[in-house]
């Protein structure tokens, strides 16, 4: 199996040694829960030994780096610091959006039937909980489908890239939709940021979600929420607590008023541990480059499907330069995936098996060796 080793490889070999899961195995699962790299975990171990040695002592420098997610993702996403809420994972993120939104029965929202459950149980839950209608489509819909669902709908919510087939939505053009029939438009960007340049300003996003563990190679549990400022008075807190309030340092005062900024969506005590590595693993993926590293995920994941191909495995979404992410899923007949899974395992390659596809997402360190060595594991 041979490959192009110029430009769009050079990457992985600047940042391969950040990646000391490399020494141990050949990593394709960053769609699941990726490895940490190094100046991440440093960062968290950073700060652990601070609050072992010094308690809170060192507190305003734990806020400082809960800030510095905000900025490093506001960068990321062509948005504000004071857009940005950190949350515990995409759900939550998600639910806070949802749940925020002064909801009329007969509402009319948008979703998408192939969709990872944390952006499809809250809609249905609505239905019950408010009397919304939601009229489900295909993540692949045709622009013009898309069209004809936004007339006199309120709100529209799609992932970025669809967790198992990898399909990359065009979130410029479904945002050009949204804004034409002013529909609230919401992503769950948790299986395409960090991988694949997002600009919310281009895409008319009005909110976003993401967890940190997967493509934005964070610790679990630290995740970002995006609502865009001029929203943020219609979409009211739904977890309330100390620190949503604009004089949240104040602990004698009873004054209710609401930060002026996505902070007030922030009820409480953060992770800030997770923090401390998210903002490290963003200022990294920031650092190598959003287009570098889309460039070379696409051009590992084309080779894979390619490869694969010619072993007679079906792909389950045939690639292109568009829609095509950081996800490949395959099978073959004969050939069950939860099997090939436990023997790619045996060889310290790590892949997920899904709904009866073996799935693949690899990242900007690794080489098109390893997925060479993967796919000749492959009978």
């Amino acid at each position: 199996m041979g490959y192009d080793n110029r430009a769009p490889q050079e990457i992985w070999r600047q940042y391969r040694d950040e990646f000391p899961v490399t020494r141990n195995l050949v990593y394709l699962n960053h769609a699941a829960v990726a490895p940490l790299p190094r100046r991440a975990a440093e960062a968290m171990q950073r700060m652990a030994q601070d609050a072992m040695d010094y308690g809170a002592l060192h507190y305003a420098d734990w806020m400082d780096a809960v800030d510095g997610v905000k900025r490093a993702a506001a960068r990321l996403l062509n948005a504000e610091p004071g857009e940005i809420a950190t949350v515990k994972n995409t759900s939550e993120g998600i639910a806070t959006v949802a749940l925020g939104l002064d909801w009329r029965p007969g509402d009319r929202i948008i979703a998408f039937k192939e969709e990872f459950p944390a952006n499809y149980y809250i809609w249905k839950k609505l239905e019950q909980w408010k009397g919304v209608r939601v009229e489900w489509l295909s993540c692949m819909a045709a622009p013009e489908e898309i069209e004809r669902a936004a007339r006199g709908a309120r709100l529209l919510s799609i992932s970025f890239v669809q967790y198992l087939s990898g399909y990359r939505a065009d979130l410029e053009a479904i945002g050009e939709i949204c804004s034409r029939h002013g529909v609230f438009f919401f992503v769950d960007a948790i299986q395409g940021l960090g991988a694949f340049p997002l600009d919310v300003r281009k895409a008319k996003i009005h909110a976003l979600a993401a967890d940190g563990h997967k493509w934005l190679l964070g610790p679990e549990g630290c995740g970002i929420l995006y609502v865009q400022k001029e929203w943020q008075d219609a979409i009211e807190p739904v977890e309330f607590g100390w620190t949503n309030v604009a004089g949240w340092g104040d602990y004698a005062s009873r004054d209710m008023t609401l930060r002026s900024d996505a902070g007030r969506y922030e009820p409480g005590t953060l992770n800030v541990i997770g923090c401390f590595g998210l903002r490290a693993s963003l200022e990294l993926i920031l650092e190598a480059g959003v287009d570098r590293i889309a460039a070379h995920v696409q051009s590992l994941c084309d080779l894979l499907a390619e490869w694969a191909r010619e072993k007679r495995y079906q792909l389950m979404l045939e690639r292109t330069r568009e829609h095509g992410a950081g996800i490949v899923s395959i099978r073959k007949e004969g050939y069950d995936a939860n099997w090939l899974w436990s023997r790619l395992r045996e060889a310290g390659i790590v892949t997920a098996p899904r709904q009866g596809w073996l799935r693949m997402s690899p990242h900007f360190y690794i080489s098109p060796d390893d997925i060479a060595q993967a796919v000749e594991l492959l009978p």
